[in-house]
């Protein structure tokens, strides 16, 4: 487990040319290894202008070093860029470079080495400020905002091949035998390919990025009535932690919460068309 980043209640943001515009924001990371498992696999990092979970994949060797692999990665990332703004390329590039790492890091490994990794980063599109959400793998990022609660990723996944086939109906994926085997990942020496939205950064706006050690636990109902409880992204980090390790807690589980406390631009969240589950 690999842990980057101080949570912050209040970080104000320098905007190139906006003299008059402010963005402020809050976040916070947890994680728990879980009841059941011996070793923590998931990492993150919570560092402007990146927040990112990864997580090391189960009954692979060396999990949690490929995770902290990809972390270390866009925390570097995080580091060199000096307008403090990011194109979704330096996700990309971060991800190519994880993968030469996690290579190193599997060796002969005949089972080899891999995680998955989900995020926001922020950045201008049209001079209007985005969260580029990046995505490989079944960990997740979902949007809250005016009460409502929107997965953005989409898992890559079997059960949601089935799902999107209508083979399956979304409540009947959560308990699938199959619902742990991913179709896309970083490592086992292959090129990375992340699915990109982009999310306008509205006043407002809370952005939930967790491992699937927290969605297998807890419904979207109740991470919505957490997500919209009026606690800090610290308290809401640590309730939703405790509520998966309340329901089980049978695999590592790690939540970051950032939350948009004050926005300059005002950006019809219609305008985009993610991949969204409504409640």
């Amino acid at each position: 487990m690999t842990e980057i980043g101080p949570n912050n209640e209040g970080f104000a943001v320098p905007l190139p040319g906006r003299p008059e515009g402010a963005l402020r924001l809050a976040w916070a990371s947890a994680t728990d290894v879980g009841h059941r498992r011996q070793v923590n696999e998931d990492s993150y990092v919570a560092r402007f202008p990146v927040f990112a979970v990864a997580d090391g994949m189960g009954g692979h060797s060396a999990g949690d070093l490929a995770s902290a692999a990809v972390v270390n990665r866009l925390a570097e990332v995080a580091e060199t860029e000096d307008a403090g703004l990011l194109e979704p390329r330096s996700i990309e590039e971060a991800l190519h470079l994880a993968t030469e790492d996690i290579a190193t890091i599997a060796g002969d490994s005949e089972l080899g080495v891999g995680t998955t990794v989900t995020g926001a980063v922020l950045t201008v599109q049209d001079d209007h400020l985005y969260f580029a959400v990046f995505n490989i793998g079944d960990s997740r990022v979902y949007r809250f905002e005016a009460n409502d609660l929107a997965q953005v990723t989409t898992d890559h996944s079997v059960v949601q091949e089935l799902v999107e086939s209508g083979a399956l109906t979304r409540e009947e994926a959560e308990s699938h035998p199959d619902s742990n085997i991913i179709t896309r990942a970083v490592g086992f020496s292959a090129r990375p390919y992340p699915d990109f939205w982009m999310v306008p950064v509205r006043g407002g706006l809370r952005l939930l990025i967790c491992s699937d050690g927290l969605t297998k636990e807890v419904s979207d109902e109740r991470l919505r009535m957490h997500m919209g409880a009026g606690l800090s992204p610290y308290e809401t980090a640590g309730a939703l932690i405790d509520a998966a390790l309340a329901s089980g807690g049978r695999d590592n589980v790690t939540a970051v919460v950032v939350d948009v406390l004050e926005a300059p631009d005002e950006v019809d969240i219609d305008d985009t068309a993610p991949r969204a589950h409504r409640l």
